[in-house]
């Protein structure tokens, strides 16, 4: 059997599959059937307090599913397929949510999306319903950005893991969330808040990080995205310095750009733009290893993909505080 029809019998029986997006590797499985819901919550190691994300394979089918409203629509033509989530209402069917309460964690409305990645398409059309999928990865972790990470993340916990190479963009999509008169930035990612808000012809509401959050969307909590080594983050160079100082050097640089005259025994520059996201996470992988002990970043402008970097490693560091 074909390996992709391999997949889509697996989803729509309620087994486990990983595949890959443009953002990163997601874990799915049937959002319909909250028995099959239920073994990614476990083997993510996740809280069902957390929603998931729902993929569909285009608009129409989404449409089935959600309650677009006319902003939601021009949103959806513009940016589907592509890393973009939209939270609205869920659609009822005779007194019933079409979309359980275990994908959404009670709430009333879902996060919903079109991945922009031919092997995603494909797997998502071919199996014809809602697939729940997560990243890819045991619950706070680093998210996984290729097929390896997965296997190394979960093994034998997904029945089966698609290849589809590294993901485009390397974070993960950014979370808009239109159940509210006032549209509102609930997670940034792989498309820039500017580029949302030229489009809407509005600006988003954005309270950025600042704990305590209300988890109302995937990847907010406090703490996520984290190496199991510690992540320290800073505005400054100065600061950043005078911190590895007092680390004597045992530490490891992360910056967009080369920094010079810092006594870190190394350093990794992630790039600007576009690079600075698809490199992130597998940066972060590099140095989660004993040797580098502590990470010291420094953050990027809160520009374009640049609000996204920082708030995973906000995020990343949060897992060390207190």
């Amino acid at each position: 059997m074909e390996l992709l029809e391999q997949a889509s019998e697996y989803l729509r029986t309620g087994r486990l599959v990983a595949f890959p997006t443009e953002t990163v590797y997601g874990l799915g499985a049937r959002a319909d059937w909250p028995e099959a819901v239920a073994r990614i919550f476990q083997a993510k190691n996740r809280p069902s307090f957390d929603p998931l994300i729902v993929h569909f394979p285009h608009l129409e089918q989404a449409c089935e599913w959600a309650v677009f409203d006319p902003r939601a629509l021009k949103l959806a033509h513009r940016f589907w397929p592509g890393p973009l989530t939209l939270v609205l209402p869920r659609l009822w069917r005779n007194g019933q949510p079409r979309i359980p309460d275990l994908v959404t964690a009670g709430l009333d409305t879902v996060g919903v999306r079109v991945p922009a990645q031919p092997m995603a398409l494909d797997l998502l059309r071919r199996v014809g319903l809602p697939i729940a999928a997560p990243s890819a990865n045991p619950f706070g972790y680093i998210s996984p950005t290729t097929s390896d990470h997965v296997r190394t993340g979960l093994g034998d916990r997904v029945d089966l893991i698609l290849d589809g190479g590294p993901c485009e963009v390397g974070v993960e999509s950014t979370i808009v969330d239109l159940s509210t008169p006032r549209p509102r930035l609930l997670r940034p990612g792989g498309l820039a808040r500017e580029i949302l808000e030229t489009e809407l012809g509005e600006s988003l509401e954005y309270a950025g990080f600042a704990p305590p959050v209300r988890t109302e969307a995937p990847g907010m909590m406090e703490s996520h995205y984290a190496p199991k080594i510690p992540v320290e983050v800073f505005e400054e160079v100065h600061s950043l310095r005078e911190r590895a100082i007092v680390l004597k050097g045992r530490c490891v640089l992360l910056s967009t750009n080369p920094l010079k005259d810092v006594p870190c025994f190394d350093g990794f520059a992630m790039g600007e733009g576009a690079a600075m996201a698809v490199s992130l996470f597998a940066t972060l992988r590099r140095l989660d290893n004993p040797e580098s002990r502590q990470i010291l970043a420094l953050l990027p402008s809160p520009v374009g993909l640049g609000l996204a970097v920082r708030d995973r490693l906000f995020r990343a560091a949060a897992s060390r505080v207190g």
